[in-house]
């Protein structure tokens, strides 16, 4: 069975952009917003979500949030998306309680690399 990648973004072709490249190995759902991705929580668990920072209605560091304070998804590691480089951004997700940062535009081969490390992390610790 296929894990489960929940992605989170409101642009559409960043959604399909990560769906088509993670689709290959891993089941990919999309949803364009916050809120309706913590609606599709209720009934669903993903391994993994990837969302954006910057998304109406309801921003990256609040989903986040809402994510770490279910009983469900709070041990859900999580890759945050962003266009800013900036290194308190980095830690202000850390501290939030996400497991990764990329910016944006993402090499996906480091994409690839971080979705796994996030997966399979005792993948990882047994090749180093």
């Amino acid at each position: 069975m296929k894990k489960k990648i929940l992605v989170v973004d409101d642009e559409q072709t960043t959604c399909v952009l990560l769906e088509n490249f993670l689709s290959p190995e891993y089941e990919v759902v999309t949803k364009n917003s916050g809120i309706e991705a913590l609606l599709w929580l209720r009934n669903n668990l993903p391994d993994l979500i990837i969302t954006d920072i910057q998304m109406a209605k309801m921003n990256g560091y609040e989903f986040l949030q809402e994510v770490r304070l279910s009983g469900f998804t709070k041990h859900t590691p999580i890759i945050m998306l962003s266009g800013n480089k900036e290194s308190k951004e980095r830690i202000k997700c850390y501290q939030l309680g996400a497991q990764d940062y990329l910016t944006k535009p993402f090499n996906p081969e480091e994409l690839k690399e971080v979705t796994k490390k996030n997966l399979f992390p005792i993948h990882y610790a047994s090749n180093w």
